[in-house]
């Protein structure tokens, strides 16, 4: 008895980690203390058996319909740090986010407390690309940016949870690229050597054979005005920030794996 109790105890703290293992760990309890009722039960009447019979019908139907609400609304939150490849590279993601929060042009290169505690639930919200993916290109990302030292701290809070990348310095190498190969996503600048509009001339070049990779601007801009119209010419969004960058690419491409 000892040892299922101590078997038992290794497993709850196992399964406390996250909100998804505390949730299982709730089940098992309830069905627990139903067991136990269960086995007490021939000492009842019928209409005291009734309550406990609609319970265990009723009780896995709820817990399935709460459990589909939440993956496909919050599934990002059902992740701890210990869920990604490990805690090291949820910090890396942190730190990287936070470093270039501050190195954009318009931030005062003052992270504060909330900065941090904001960027930190980005990540933490974020969902890990899976290192068993048996389609690699699902953990690969194409960024076009004909000055790819400019994001070197976004990417690298992208590789902390597990993706890579491929670089294109114009919009004619990317196309080249997409030829041959597919990519879970694609980030590009707007205004290259090209063009001041070379991120809308790639989207539409994209769109006439691909319709549903994930195309998102990560320019200066971030008026609401440039957001429709990235939306309207067929991409995910478009943005001058690097936290809403990270949250848009992940929810994404989480859609695109349930999907």
């Amino acid at each position: 008895m000892s040892d299922s109790l101590i078997s038992f105890g290794d497993t709850a703290k196992g399964l406390s980690k996250n909100p998804l293992g505390i949730i299982a760990l709730f089940i098992v309890l309830v069905y627990g203390f139903a067991s136990l009722v269960t086995a007490f039960s021939g000492s009842f009447t019928a209409a005291e058996r009734l309550p406990l019979i609609y319970f265990l019908i009723i009780f896995p139907v709820l817990v399935l319909i709460v459990f589909a609400w939440l993956v496909s609304r919050h599934a990002g939150k059902l992740y701890s740090p210990s869920d990604f490849k490990n805690e090291d590279n949820y910090l890396a993601a942190v730190a990287s986010l936070a470093v270039a929060t501050a190195h954009r042009p318009d931030s005062n290169s003052d992270i504060t407390e909330v900065d941090v505690q904001q960027i930190a639930k980005v990540v933490r919200e974020a969902t890990p690309a899976k290192a068993n993916e048996t389609e690699t290109w699902r953990t690969q990302i194409l960024w076009v940016d004909d000055r790819p030292e400019n994001n070197v701290y976004e990417r690298k809070a992208f590789e902390a949870i597990g993706f890579t990348f491929a670089i294109a310095l114009s919009t004619q190498q990317a196309l080249d690229i997409l030829q041959n190969n597919k990519f879970a996503a694609i980030i590009s600048d707007m205004g290259r050597r090209e063009g001041s509009s070379e991120g809308y001339v790639l989207l539409d070049a994209l769109r006439q054979q691909d319709k549903t990779t994930p195309f998102f601007i990560y320019a200066g801009s971030n008026l609401p005005a440039h957001k429709k119209e990235a939306v309207e010419r067929g991409g995910q969004g478009t943005t001058n920030n690097p936290q809403e960058l990270f949250q848009m690419v992940t929810a994404a491409l989480l859609k695109s794996r349930s999907g």
